[in-house]
């Protein structure tokens, strides 16, 4: 009875939640991404619970991790879903204290499928900390589509533990020789760098985020995209076939995540595409493959403004020249209408960049290895860290030029 009504309790008020105020576009995304977070973040709160003595689950059938499936899912509905739908305006810190008060009162009343220990409540302030507060402020913001950067991290975050770290955990691929791990963390560094380099393009070009909810608000054709049309798909299916070496079951990840990318995912995503771009659509599904990436890019146009009054610059703008970039126009930076104090990459669909970060698009005109270098040196932390040393040696800042 206990798992019964931990689960359907939660699913009667979303349905009548829905049946009340029909939710949107915005709003499913927010309470889709909430539930997920909850569970992802309760699943691991559970099994530390376990190890710390703060309760244990005494059920059979239906654990994942000796923690029974049907509580955890209801749990992370009642955190997740449910205030998204049935109180989408309340304050966040009293949606938090009401939920929180509730799990506390709920929590003693779950015996004997749940027995409680001494320090539950330390858990009880972990689960809070660490999965209602964080999900409903993410269910607020992509609703409210704020704070793009913090939506992409959560996602991002939710992507590698639920496609990538809990595989492995459950698997038992980590208990593999360290020599072999070392090997497959090497392999993998490439796919996953594809797929974070075409996250980073929705946010940072499209303005929006992977989930198909939450779109990028223009279509996105630069970065990994010039190369290959589902970088994304491409990344976690070769990430599947690295990690094949270590355990054949994931194959069978990489074949299921192949036909969702080339069936459902092609079919409902090229659909709406479609609609909202129309012909600019269809000429960019005519020049990139779905799956096998492009040696040299379909890349719209850019131009590179590099000063000539500078030696250094002048040097780097020749070493891009004689690697032939396509649709890549370099400009003397004089020539800029307005002062530039650094080499500054301008595109056609409004990416812009300057310093390292406008070299490192320049190298993604050249061709797939200089792209990768390139999409490396453009994730966040990496491109202040090289910019950092960079000026620190004498290659910051120069003097501002007009033309």
């Amino acid at each position: 009875m206990v798992r019964g009504v931990a689960l359907m309790a939660p699913v009667v008020v979303l349905l009548v939640a829905a049946r009340v105020r029909r939710p949107g576009e915005p709003r499913i995304a927010a309470a889709l991404l909430a539930t997920v977070w909850n569970l992802t973040v309760l699943a691991v709160v559970n099994v530390v619970a376990s190890q710390a003595g703060w309760w244990e689950f005494h059920a059979e059938g239906a654990l994942l991790a000796r923690v029974p499936v049907d509580l955890l899912l209801g749990w992370a509905l009642l955190w997740g879903a449910c205030p998204v739908l049935a109180a989408p305006r309340a304050p966040i810190a009293l949606t938090s204290a009401v939920l929180a008060w509730l799990d506390l009162a709920l929590m003693p009343r779950a015996g004997p499928v749940v027995a409680l220990g001494p320090l539950w409540l330390a858990g009880e302030a972990t689960a809070i900390a660490f999965a209602l507060v964080p999900g409903l402020l993410l269910a607020r913001w992509t609703e409210e589509r704020r704070l793009l950067p913090a939506r992409v991290a959560f996602q991002v975050a939710l992507a590698s533990g639920l496609g990538l770290a809990a595989p492995v955990l459950t698997t038992g691929v980590w208990r593999q020789p360290a020599w072999a791990l070392a090997l497959a963390a090497q392999a993998l560094a490439a796919p996953m760098l594809l797929g974070l380099a075409a996250v980073r393009e929705f946010a940072a070009v499209g303005g929006g985020t992977p989930l198909p909810y939450d779109p990028p608000g223009r279509l996105v054709t630069g970065g990994p995209y010039a190369y290959v049309r589902n970088p994304m798909q491409v990344a976690m299916t070769a990430g599947y076939l690295v990690l094949a070496a270590l355990d054949a079951v994931f194959l069978v990840a990489a074949f299921v995540t192949f036909c969702y990318g080339a069936g459902l995912a092609a079919w409902h995503e090229g659909e709406r595409l479609e609609q909202r771009f129309g012909g600019a659509w269809h000429d960019y599904r005519r020049r990139v493959r779905p799956w096998i990436p492009r040696l040299r890019p379909a890349m719209p146009p850019a131009s590179l403004y590099v000063a000539t009054t500078c030696g250094q610059c002048r040097q780097v703008g020749g070493w891009i020249a004689r690697r032939g970039p396509v649709a890549l126009r370099l400009v003397a930076a004089e020539a800029h209408p307005a002062g530039l104090r650094r080499m500054t990459y301008e595109r056609a669909d409004g990416a812009r960049a300057e310093g390292v970060a406008a070299f490192a698009q320049a190298l993604t005109h050249i061709h797939l290895g200089w792209a990768s270098a390139g999409w490396l040196l453009l994730l966040p932390g990496v491109r202040w860290f090289v910019q950092l040393c960079l000026d620190a040696l004498g290659a910051g800042p120069r003097t501002r030029v007009k033309g």
